[in-house]
């Protein structure tokens, strides 16, 4: 999934430096967003931010270090789900990177052992069970 999302598999730098051990692997890091360059250091501050996410929420040198350069200008990052309930969605994808979803993780109820990846506009990309 970390290469899907053009992202590295960083787990040995600190959190806001590159790290994405977390990325896809809790309840809330499942939204693979990509990018324009100029957005990768945008903040979640002002009248414009999403809820329950820290003020600043400064991402812009880790997704740096950890967007796979050879993907070109700009950068991914596994952002957080909250406020994607919203119509518009009010998540960090579309609030503090003016970008859309590439895709969203999924776990599936009543047991959660299997999966769907959905993009931006909830259409079915691919399924699994691990």
């Amino acid at each position: 999934l970390l290469w899907a999302a053009g992202l590295r598999d960083l787990t040995d730098v600190p959190p806001g430096q590159g790290y994405t051990g977390h990325a896809f692997n809790d309840y809330n890091h499942c939204d693979a967003t990509c990018m324009l360059g100029d957005v990768a250091h945008n903040l979640n501050d002002g009248q414009d931010r999403v809820a329950g996410i820290a003020v600043n929420n400064r991402l812009g040198p880790g997704i740096e270090r950890a967007s796979l350069p050879e993907l070109g200008v700009g950068g991914s990052w596994s952002t957080c789900t909250n406020g994607c309930n919203r119509e518009p969605p009010r998540d960090v994808a579309h609030v503090q990177f003016r970008s859309r979803v590439a895709f969203k993780l999924v776990w599936c109820p009543p047991t959660f052992a299997s999966f769907v990846l959905v993009d931006d506009a909830g259409g079915l990309l691919c399924s699994g069970t691990p």
